[in-house]
């Protein structure tokens, strides 16, 4: 990420010509864990971070060119690996008649299904942020598509691995053992290993689709010991990857399917989640809607295999209610239950977010371990269940 530093100087300077915007936000959350740690070198209790991600974005009177520089940092009062920054963004985008060309650190994220986001391969998971992987690290690339009347085609090519954050010995949500700070590369060139994808989407009636091809070091890193065996170190791959994503809209219907193939270490395997939500609108005569949302994921990877990334869900069925109250306040709530339908053990989550007023926000998250075996991939996490309240102040 050095080779970026020239942002921090060149953007001040670039935009002065431009339109500019100045947004984002600075939070404080807490998060209690009700049940004492499983492991005598992890905290109990609370767990407080404050949170900046400043947004500035500035682009051509015509908006040919435009500029995005976005940091994200978060200060963590028990987990030194939790206290991190990262560049979520820092790109200049250029576009021209039908093509448009990004250079920089962009998040660009790809799937449809609520469970498990399997053609998501672009970005590096942020886990630190959280289990569930929506939050990801900016990605260094050059970025050429083209939208056409025949759809959108897209060629990515990244020069910089961005390896995945884990939590410390300290720290709650971790592995057992921990993941260590060292890391190994099938690549010789490491971190400069230079990855590829290329991706074609496009729409038909009620039909949206995807494809793509993905050529590099695989973002899912599998485990191996240490020389004395008391930690875990990750192991990143050369992986080749084919997926799609389908998403059919058919009245309050919409049915969704990701699927995946991958060659990795002389293995191949594939993967898959589908299902629907449907939605009810202006339920008992109000102005809310309800979504109700079902899916299954079935990976055919060998969970307890070295020679392979260790997979969550290979076998789960996702049952889910989506609740949007639809008042000046956009109040939501989405409440799901994860279940194992091999050894029905399931994960509870409940988040919920309203708007204060026109800067405050608050958030509720919670995550509940539940029927977790003590051989199973929760066991590290059966007495990690939490809950999460946020207070965000956009500008």
């Amino acid at each position: 990420m050095r080779s970026l530093a020239w942002i921090f100087v060149l953007f001040p300077l670039v935009t002065q010509a431009y339109e500019s915007k100045v947004a984002g936000f600075a939070a404080g959350e807490v998060r209690d864990f009700p049940s004492d740690a499983q492991f005598h070198d992890q905290f109990n209790g609370v767990q407080v971070s404050l949170i900046v991600q400043p947004e500035f974005r500035s682009q051509s009177e015509r908006g040919v060119d435009q500029f995005s520089f976005i940091p994200f940092f978060r200060l963590d009062s028990r987990d030194d690996r939790r206290t991190h920054g990262d560049l979520r963004e820092a790109y200049w985008q250029h576009t021209a008649d039908q093509w448009t060309l990004l250079l920089g650190v962009n998040r660009t994220f790809w799937g449809v299904a609520e469970s498990n986001h399997l053609v998501d391969i672009i970005n590096q998971t942020d886990l630190v942020e959280d289990i569930d992987g929506e939050d990801k690290l900016g990605q260094p690339m050059l970025n050429l598509s083209t939208q056409q009347d025949w759809g959108n085609l897209s060629v990515f090519v990244m020069p910089w691995f961005r390896k995945r954050t884990f939590p410390s010995a300290e720290g709650r949500l971790r592995s057992q053992p921990v993941v260590a700070g060292d890391v190994g590369y099938e690549s010789g060139s490491g971190r400069r290993q230079v990855d590829f994808a290329l991706r074609y989407s496009h729409y038909l009636g009620e039909w949206d689709f995807g494809v793509y091809y993905f050529q590099g070091t695989g973002r899912e890193p599998r485990f191996l010991f240490n020389d004395s065996g008391s930690r875990l170190v990750a192991q990143y791959d050369q992986i080749r990857q084919v997926g799609t994503d389908i998403q059919f809209t058919y009245g309050a219907w919409l049915w969704k399917f990701e699927g995946i193939a991958r060659s990795q270490n002389g293995d191949r395997f594939g993967a898959l989640v589908g299902g629907f939500e449907y939605t009810l609108y202006q339920i008992a005569g109000s102005v809310a809607d309800v979504g109700l949302l079902l899916e299954y994921t079935h990976d055919g990877r060998d969970s307890d295999a070295t020679d392979a990334p260790p997979v969550v869900l290979d076998d789960d069925v996702f049952l889910a209610t989506r609740l949007a109250v639809n008042d000046a306040q956009d109040s939501e709530l989405l409440a799901g239950v994860v279940i194992d339908r091999n050894d029905e053990s399931a994960i509870l989550s409940i988040e919920a977010k309203r708007r204060l007023d026109n800067r405050w926000t608050i958030e509720l998250e919670s995550r509940w371990f539940l029927n977790a075996r003590e051989a199973g991939f929760l066991s590290a996490l059966r007495k990690d269940s939490y809950v999460t309240i946020r207070l965000a102040r956009y500008y």
